[in-house]
């Protein structure tokens, strides 16, 4: 069976590589999906061997967490009143509005460690190229001692990093914020313990190793670090937000209220809200909410926006509509048949959304390499550490080194690429009635040499227009002919008939008033010219 969890606590690549390795190691599991971007894992397992809390045990045991999918533990609950659950606006607006709380966080972290890195740029490196801030050997302490309290205060707005960097190290699972918890720390303390020389230095008035100290501190290294790093974070949450705008249409195709038939008058209502069984009332120009029959009336309804029909398609008693399509002519009333999660449009913009999980191969590839990256980084650091130290360079040098190969490290465009073309292609192919079945097919499809269409009109301008007028009787006039054609016409709203009437205002014909209008469904129209 497969089941769907919302994977907290991922940052980077490396998150999703560890996750992925936890839960495939696990007995059963024939295949795992982790998604960065949305957040989301797909697990494919045999029940008998393995179940869910089993798969949260082991993601939660390396320092995430792993809760099923909403949807589908509400599907239970949801099923004994004929509803499904949230609906997959809900969803989607659960969705969005996570993502843009985690953004909105960031943002504010951002620019607060840039307002307090800015001054202690100044602090600590305006005296090397010339400007008058805090320079000389009795402003020393003063300088050291604000550039602790600035980098303090950063440090504690991206104190993120720390928590997840720290506790994903404990974990035996390093990901990016290690790099960035090492990187900065080792910064950190290496300038507390020379703020402390320093203080020695001067109770001993030794000068020269209080001064000495004094440009040793590096505690902007600490804070540009991080900050730096938080520009990057946030720039990929903005991208995670705008990666699923094409889905987001998908998911606004569909109204967010209906009009039902209850207790003998109408009633507005969230379509979220419609239950299997009741009756909605359809006017011209509505969009059909949920999956259903009708049950009187009749209209035409244009599907484009999910079967491709370039033509909108007459409907009467019997006949079955489905959600997003636009009534664009007659008033009818249907039976809701399916309900939130289980209507087409739900299970269209559920195949998107999975295709957008997938992992096409060459993103497999990156999650192996990611999967080893950090420790291999954390390996060089280590290494670099101690080569320069070898070679007879001081300790504050060879830091330096080993630091510049943590932070230069950092950026996870390795595991951020792949999965945010995936979604945005998939996303995108959707808004324009492409749906594409998985990351492999899409990777795939750049060997394709020949499309073959499985059916007339698929490919249109999406509206009926007149191509020819033929006459049976040769002594009419196709002009005129056209203008009594448009003329009865225009008291239709069907699109044959506005196909008809555009052509004559095309040609500048007057389109006169008939009378005696009459529509008959199903065998057109009737009315008296002249």
């Amino acid at each position: 069976m497969k089941e769907q969890f919302d994977v907290t606590g991922m940052t980077c690549a490396a998150c999703e590589a560890n996750v992925t390795k936890a839960v495939a190691r696990l007995a059963g599991v024939q295949d795992v999906n982790v998604n960065l971007i949305s957040n989301t894992m797909m697990v494919e397992f045999d029940p008998d061997t393995t179940d869910a809390k089993d798969i949260m045990e082991a993601v939660d045991r390396i320092g995430y967490g792993a809760t099923p999918k909403q949807t589908q533990t509400a599907e239970a609950a949801g099923a004994a009143d004929g509803n499904t659950g949230p609906s997959i606006q809900q969803e989607w607006d659960a969705r969005q509005a996570r993502l843009e709380k985690e953004q909105a966080g960031m943002k504010r972290e951002m620019w607060w460690s840039i307002a307090l890195l800015v001054p202690l740029m100044a602090i600590s490196m305006g005296p090397m190229v010339g400007l008058p801030i805090l320079a000389g050997h009795e402003w020393g302490m003063v300088s050291a001692i604000l550039q602790l309290t600035l980098t303090t205060y950063i440090l504690f707005f991206q104190r993120h990093f720390f928590i997840h960097g720290l506790k994903a190290l404990m974990k035996r699972a390093p990901n990016m914020d290690s790099l960035v918890a090492i990187g900065a720390g080792a910064a950190y303390v290496y300038g507390l313990w020379n703020l402390c020389v320093m203080g020695h230095a001067l109770s001993i008035m030794d000068m020269e190793l209080a001064h000495q100290m004094q440009h040793s501190l590096y505690f902007e290294s600490a804070a540009t670090i991080v900050t730096l790093v938080s520009i990057g974070k946030y720039l990929e949450a903005r991208s995670k937000a705008k990666t699923g705008d094409a889905l987001g249409k998908l998911v606004d195709l569909a109204p967010k209220t209906a009009t039902l038939w209850r207790d003998g008058q109408e009633v507005e209502v969230n379509a979220s809200d419609i239950l299997a069984g009741d009756i909605v009332i359809m006017k011209p120009g509505q969009s059909v909410p949920v999956d259903g029959v009708i049950t009187q009336g009749e209209g035409t309804l244009d599907q484009a926006a999910i079967t491709g029909e370039s033509v909108p398609v007459e409907k009467t008693v019997g006949d079955s509509v489905m959600t997003a399509t636009i009534n664009t002519n007659g008033t009818f009333r249907f039976r809701a048949t399916k309900v939130g999660n289980d209507t087409t449009l739900a299970q269209i913009i559920r195949l998107v959304d999975e295709a957008g999980s997938t992992k096409a191969p060459i993103a497999r590839l990156a999650d192996k390499v990611a999967g080893v990256f950090v420790p291999v980084v954390i390996g060089i650091a280590l290494v670099t550490l101690v080569v320069w130290l070898v070679a007879g360079k001081d300790f504050a040098f060879a830091l330096s080194a080993a630091i510049s190969v943590l932070v230069i490290s950092c950026p996870c465009a390795l595991g951020l690429a792949t999965p945010v073309a995936i979604m945005v292609g998939t996303g995108k192919a959707a808004e324009y009635g492409i749906l594409v079945k998985s990351a492999e097919a899409l990777e795939t499809l750049h060997e394709v040499n020949t499309i073959v269409l499985d059916k007339t009109g698929t490919i249109t301008s999406g509206k009926p227009a007149v191509q020819d007028i033929v006459l049976m009787d040769p002594d009419l006039d196709a002009d005129a002919f056209l203008q009594l054609a448009a003329s009865i016409e225009s008291g239709s709203e069907h699109p044959l008939a506005k196909a008809v009437t555009a052509l004559a205002k095309e040609k500048g014909l007057e389109i006169r008033t008939a009378s005696s209008f009459a529509a008959t469904g199903g065998r057109g129209i009737q009315a008296v010219l002249d």
